[in-house]
């Protein structure tokens, strides 16, 4: 199973990987430049992508604001809370804001609704 990581630092690594696909794409049309159709769709593409991406990044940092500031009890650093489970940014500490469930094993499936 893969390491659990920070919801906001998940959506930002999806946004900066939707830059760096857009790119990879847009410089595919360099093996093409003979055929302006497929120039044109390749970079149309990549920059559909990192256009995506702004909006993603644009979410993100709406939801950001809306994240509950906390100071992580394990390193001390100021990190942010977003659901009902989340990681510490820096340390990986599993933090939550309810009471409920303090002390249960950190499990994703804690952030969705029963």
């Amino acid at each position: 199973m893969k390491p659990y990581k920070n919801k906001i630092n998940r959506i930002r690594s999806f946004a900066l990987g939707l830059i760096f696909f857009g790119f990879i794409i847009m410089y595919g049309a360099i093996f093409f430049k003979d055929n302006g159709i497929l120039v044109t769709i390749f970079v149309t593409l990549g920059l559909l992508s990192i256009l995506a991406s702004t909006a993603v990044y644009g979410w993100i940092g709406l939801l950001s604001t809306k994240a509950v500031p906390v100071v992580c009890p394990n390193c001390g650093k100021h990190t942010k809370v977003l659901g009902r489970v989340d990681m510490c940014m820096y340390c990986k500490e599993p933090l939550t804001l309810d009471p409920n469930l303090e002390g249960q094993e950190f499990d994703e499936a804690l952030n969705k609704k029963r």
